[in-house]
């Protein structure tokens, strides 16, 4: 005969812990790529001829040029964060078995 009168099920799987500093650093680091698309935009319209995007910033071909390259290095720096919180955002954090535990396919 079994006891079923205390048994609860949800006591023995982990609590989710709510990640929110990995979503605000994913949130974060959509922004940083999203400037620095925008900053090397800005910088390639102006090494192209157009007038400067960005007013007095960056009107000389030098200045345009440090722009391309922040605005790239902000994209490059907003990617490699959005990918390492989007990771560690999906990593699971129960226990899992080991490789050769689990059941054979063939």
């Amino acid at each position: 005969m079994k006891f079923s009168d205390g048994f609860d099920a949800r006591r023995l799987r982990p609590r989710n812990v709510r990640n929110w500093r990995f979503r605000l650093g994913a949130g974060l680091a959509a922004l940083f790529a999203t400037v620095g698309v925008l900053l090397s935009m800005a910088g390639a319209a102006t090494l192209l001829g157009q007038p400067a995007a960005l007013g007095p910033l960056n009107d000389s071909p030098a200045a345009a040029s440090a722009f391309i390259v922040i605005g790239l290095l902000l994209l490059c720096v907003g990617v490699l964060l959005w990918r390492r919180c989007r990771r560690r955002l999906h990593r699971p954090s129960d226990l899992s078995m080991a490789p050769h535990l689990m059941k054979k396919r063939d």
